[in-house]
């Protein structure tokens, strides 16, 4: 997939990574080792192995943003699996834009909190979902396309002094 990006256009500029994969489980003895790993697979493992393999054909001026979630500051226990990788990308964050800011390379996280996606339903509780983003002070969830002004914020080189940051797209709840 890179290689195919470098080669139709030249380089690669900016990585957005944006994938993840949760499941509610209410006691730790219900996550099976096999759920833990494929959570870790999707949220973390393949984010460190895409960055590998693009920052090679990156150059000074070039941008990673990784998708983390408000559950790596305030964590929900029935998403213990999905918090903690979100949590592992915020420090991957900071400690990676650390390291690649001698190449100058950026790399900044965005931080959505409830956010109306295909993932909350078949994830999720009934209850859950009926009162999804109630708990933030705007009341309501957010939709995927309220977060696209912090990726392309990111994005902007007129950012440039921008990195080893994340960005709370949360409906007004604080994230410290």
């Amino acid at each position: 997939m890179i290689e195919r990006a470098v080669e139709n256009f030249g380089g690669l500029d900016i990585l957005v990574n944006n994938a993840a994969h949760q499941a509610s489980f209410q006691d730790i003895v219900d996550i099976s080792d096999e759920e833990w790993r494929l959570t870790f697979d999707v949220n973390i493992h393949a984010m460190f192995y895409l960055v590998k393999a693009a920052v090679p054909h990156m150059r000074s001026g070039s941008v990673i943003i990784n998708t983390a979630s408000i559950n790596s500051d305030m964590p929900n226990p029935i998403l213990l699996a999905y918090a903690t990788t979100k949590g592992a990308i915020q420090n991957f964050t900071g400690g990676l834009a650390q390291m690649l800011a001698e190449k100058g390379i950026r790399v900044n996280a965005v931080a959505p909190g409830p956010i109306w996606t295909p993932l909350i339903p078949s994830t999720l509780p009934g209850e859950s979902v009926r009162h999804f983003g109630k708990q933030v002070p705007l009341k309501r969830a957010g939709q995927p396309a309220e977060l696209a002004t912090a990726y392309v914020m990111l994005a902007d080189p007129r950012s440039s002094y921008t990195s080893g940051t994340t960005v709370a797209v949360t409906g007004g709840k604080p994230f410290i």
